[in-house]
């Protein structure tokens, strides 16, 4: 059986009831201002206006600098595989695995029948393309690979991060061969290469496991600004759009552009809806938005004719919100009770 937060219009139905739950706190703090108790009340109630406010502010400036990693305290543990089935490996950061239900690629796996393929979901929270193989975590990943397995591929979030200090994670800019020696803290000398090049080594070393590689846009984040019509518009590019389309045709990579049905979907909900999505910061959703962003990846799976599309399982696209859910559908929804 399938779980209830997969149900139609569920992340965006869980959306409009936080909308609501806003509207009448506003009517709470909106009453004449009275002394004694009330004046109390009043005050509790604070708080609650001033994060209201906030969701609907637009940033005035685009900030390149990763947020802090969450703290992994709860992340879902990785699930057998059956060696006679072919396996989806996703490697990325915590956008597609955080906490339990904060990332996406802890949503995907009921998007596929099960029977016939492993969904595995090898991201960690805080990795860049440089750091994951630093670590040995995609050595760990290519120890587990098999030929006819698949490699979903997002990274970029956190390759804007520093070369050295506390956190050595960034990557230089590009696609090409250039290198810049640093030293790290224990006093180990790192050559750090190009954004580009430890994509392709990603994309080499699947091929050498005789395993697909695709790669996919970076999921969006809730940064808006004010379009040349005087509406907010939302970030539908963080800089790496035009290198990951540039490898994917180079290496003759099928490019899964779920970004752009993300962008579309909440540039619909609007900021102040988005916002409700992202309760940290401006990276890192909500379980509600991480299956938003799930459901957009399956979409652009089937979109680009991907040879995963033959996985899915047949009633993915029950699962799936599509464009129909504007926000008056959103509204339609609001009393409905909210689910886990």
């Amino acid at each position: 059986m399938r779980e209830p937060a997969h149900d139609r219009q569920g992340p965006l139905r869980k959306v409009a009831k936080m909308t609501m739950l806003q509207k009448r706190s506003a009517s709470v703090v909106s009453c004449p201002v009275v002394f004694g108790r009330e004046l109390f009340g009043l005050l509790a109630w604070l708080p609650l206006l001033a994060i209201t406010g906030a969701l609907a502010q637009i940033p005035s400036g685009i900030s390149t600098e990763p947020p802090p990693t969450p703290a992994q305290i709860t992340r879902t543990p990785n699930a057998p595989l059956r060696l006679n089935l072919p396996t989806l490996f996703v490697v990325g950061d915590s956008t597609a695995r955080n906490q339990a239900d904060l990332g996406w690629g802890d949503h995907l796996a009921p998007y596929f029948d099960t029977t016939r393929i492993n969904v595995a979901n090898r991201a960690i929270a805080g990795r860049s393309s440089r750091s994951y193989i630093r670590e040995g975590a995609w050595d760990n990943v290519l120890a587990e690979m098999k030929p006819g397995d698949y490699l979903l591929l997002q990274m970029g979030h956190n390759d804007s991060g520093d070369l050295d200090g506390p956190k050595p994670r960034g990557s230089l800019k590009g696609l090409g061969d250039e290198t810049k020696d640093v030293t790290l803290l224990n006093g180990q000398v790192e050559t750090v290469h190009t954004y580009g090049w430890y994509m392709r080594k990603y994309i080499a070393d699947t091929r050498a496991r005789q395993a697909t590689p695709l790669l996919l846009s970076l999921t969006i984040r809730n940064i808006w600004q004010n379009g040349p019509d005087g509406k907010p518009h939302i970030e539908r590019d963080m800089g790496y759009d035009a290198e990951l389309r540039e490898l994917a045709a180079n290496e003759h990579v099928p490019y899964i552009d779920m970004a752009a049905f993300e962008a579309d979907e909440l540039e619909g909900l609007g900021p102040t809806k988005t916002a409700l999505l992202f309760p940290k910061d401006h990276t890192h959703t909500s379980p509600e938005g991480a299956e938003l962003a799930t459901q957009c990846v399956v979409r652009a799976l089937r979109e680009a004719h991907s040879p995963l599309a033959a996985y899915l399982a047949p009633d993915a696209s029950s699962k799936d919100t599509g464009r129909n859910a504007t926000p008056s559908a959103l509204d339609k929804g609001a009393n409905t009770k909210m689910e886990r």
